[in-house]
């Protein structure tokens, strides 16, 4: 059984190789009919998906959050589709569909100042790709949950172990490495906007809804000195690759843990609303973990 398992496993990955030679325009054509089938798809994926874009502000009034729907759809199957081009398509191959960049002056600066870096990556655009390009010219570190299905998760490892970036894992070992590479001098990645565990974790506005932020990050701000950046790929019209913005923090995070967690959040909403359409609206980023408190508007 576990033989014909790894064959099994071993043909899905070579028909996903294929797949991702194909030309990112029609990836992109696919991802489109991808989200639709997904949104259509019976389950709660709709209703969230609906619920965060009505209730996030970014519309004036019903008529545009419907078009803001709309497009998010499509931009949802294409994120979905891409991810075989990332993982999958020859890494330098991969590299070019990086266009330009925007304010990358600016990490340059602060590792040539011997500081070590936070790239904060929201669920936005070609995520997948920012960290990617980042660690295609300076070493890079980030956290990483194994799956639960072992073909996937070493398909994922592979897929985003590549140029200089260094997965660890998503416990107290890794944080130590977190740390360890800030000292060095490197850059470490981090999500902004994924839901937190117990420990790592407090509520925190987010486009006008209370979310459940982590503030790791900012304790290790604290102990050396990092910069932080926030770092997003935006996915060019028709298929024609990415451009990636990066908006550097102007003050350090606070010591305490909402205000850091609120400071967080304005940063990845002010990343979002330069290409709303390509947020992962779908995520269910306003979920309570296991063994949380209610948010302070339920409490209330």
């Amino acid at each position: 059984m576990p033989r014909l398992l790894l064959e099994r496993q071993s043909r899905v990955t070579v028909f996903l190789k294929l797949i991702a030679r194909l030309p990112l325009p029609i990836l992109h054509g696919l991802g489109i009919l991808l989200g639709w089938v997904v949104y259509l798809a019976p389950g709660r994926h709709s209703g969230r998906m609906r619920d965060n874009i009505f209730s996030s502000g970014l519309c004036k009034d019903a008529r545009s959050c419907r078009r803001l729907l709309r497009q998010s759809i499509g931009e949802s199957g294409k994120a979905i589709m891409e991810v075989i081009v990332f993982w999958l398509r020859p890494y330098q191959k991969a590299m070019k569909l990086v266009k330009g960049t925007t304010g990358w002056e600016h990490i340059e600066a602060a590792l040539a100042d011997g500081r070590g870096l936070i790239l904060f990556g929201p669920h936005l655009g070609g995520f997948e790709i920012a960290s990617q390009y980042y660690a295609q010219h300076h070493p890079f570190t980030a956290m990483y949950k194994p799956h639960r299905n072992p073909g996937l998760d070493k398909l994922m490892l592979a897929g985003r172990q590549r140029g200089l970036c260094k997965l660890v894992p998503a416990d107290k070992s890794g944080v130590r490495a977190l740390l360890a590479a800030l000292k060095r001098g490197e850059g470490i990645g981090m999500l902004p906007d994924q839901v937190a565990s117990r420990g790592d974790g407090v509520w925190a506005p987010f486009f006008g809804r209370q979310a459940f932020t982590p503030t790791l990050v900012a304790s290790l701000q604290r102990k050396t000195g990092a910069a932080g950046f926030f770092g997003a790929a935006e996915r060019l019209s028709w298929g024609r690759g990415y451009h990636i913005h990066i908006l550097p923090m102007h003050t350090a995070l606070p010591e305490d843990k909402t205000a850091a967690a609120t400071l967080i959040n304005q940063y990845s909403e002010e990343m979002i609303r330069r290409f709303p359409a390509q947020y992962l609206w779908i995520y269910n980023r306003y979920k309570r973990p296991g063994g949380a408190p209610p948010p302070p508007d339920a409490a209330s």
